[in-house]
């Protein structure tokens, strides 16, 4: 661990291990503002207009890594992260711990361990009801990627219809009358935007610069996975899906928005009513590969991204 100057922020800790490094804010957070390979370019998005600033009552977006509560509302989830944060290390774990949201009564954490001699990074996120009545939420983990990158999501295995096999005799587990998977819209989502690619395997959305309308999706993702591409790097955030649990926004554990300046990959636990006094507790495991080069196919995704995120 290394206090450094980030940004404009002077109070600012740096994790390393020769190979990638993390930088966490904590004159306004909890939040991770870079994320990549030591001494290299930074995978994640920042707002250069807001990099330094502190304090205020409007939410600031600054760029990076947070951590909200889901479902989305203004003004609760929009609760602004602009005031310094309490930090300790607790073996070789980075505790980023806020003040509690005095309008809403949680308090939010992000613990951060960083594998010694792996390029992989463990996030847990904390949120604790400190108000005087429970709250049904659910946590919700936002990084924002650099802009110029490919987000890609796995789809659930395919299987024939019970009723029509693909080859005589085929037998065909009658669960697969039911629907397999959720793919959630919002009203502005437009599937017919070009940045949108589906595979028979995968779901692509490119982040383009030079595309102004917003973007959209979530999904129930059981394979536990998303991932960003930019510049021959490959990040990947692996979250457990919880079999039974209901989660937010119709069922999604995993979500996606991109607009000019950046996409994000979003994680979301499942509901839950928080009783005061209580933690929910959500872990993103993250990794970041080098020399990862593939094209929009199945078979090149097959090839290139499954052996990195354990497909």
């Amino acid at each position: 661990m290394e206090k450094v100057t980030y940004g404009g922020w002077p109070n600012c800790i740096k994790l390393s291990n020769g190979k990638i490094e993390l930088i966490a804010t904590t004159d306004v957070g909890p939040r991770v503002i870079r994320f990549g390979f030591a001494g290299g370019e930074n995978e994640l998005h920042e707002d250069p207009s807001q990099l330094g600033k502190t304090g205020g009552s409007d939410w600031m977006a600054y760029g990076g890594h947070r951590l909200w509560h889901a479902p989305e509302a203004k003004p609760r989830t929009y609760w602004p992260d602009n005031t310094p944060v309490r930090y300790e290390m607790a073996g070789d774990m980075l505790r980023l711990i806020q003040d509690v949201e005095t309008e809403n009564g949680m308090q939010k954490e992000i613990d951060i361990r960083m594998d010694s001699n792996k390029n992989h990074v463990e996030v847990i996120h904390k949120i604790t009801n400190c108000s005087l009545w429970p709250v049904e939420m659910a946590p919700w983990a936002l990084t924002v990627m650099n802009k110029g990158g490919k987000a890609v999501f796995p789809q659930e295995p395919y299987s024939p219809h019970p009723d029509i096999p693909d080859y005589p005799g085929q037998v065909i587990d009658k669960k697969y009358y039911l629907p397999a998977r959720n793919l959630i819209m919002w009203s502005y989502t437009n599937l017919a935007d070009p940045r949108w690619l589906f595979t028979s395997k995968y779901i692509i959305l490119k982040q383009d610069p030079n595309a102004t309308r917003p973007q959209k999706i979530g999904m129930s993702n059981h394979r536990n996975w998303g991932a960003y591409a930019r510049n021959g790097h490959l990040f990947v955030k692996k979250v457990e899906f919880q079999a039974g649990a209901v989660y937010p926004d119709n069922g999604c554990n995993f979500e996606t928005f991109t607009n000019a300046d950046m996409l994000e990959l979003e994680s979301l636990g499942p509901m839950t009513e928080l009783n005061p006094g209580a933690t929910v507790t959500h872990k993103e495991d993250w990794y970041l590969f080098d020399n990862v080069e593939f094209e929009d196919t199945d078979e090149s995704i097959d090839a290139n991204v499954l052996p990195k995120v354990g497909g």
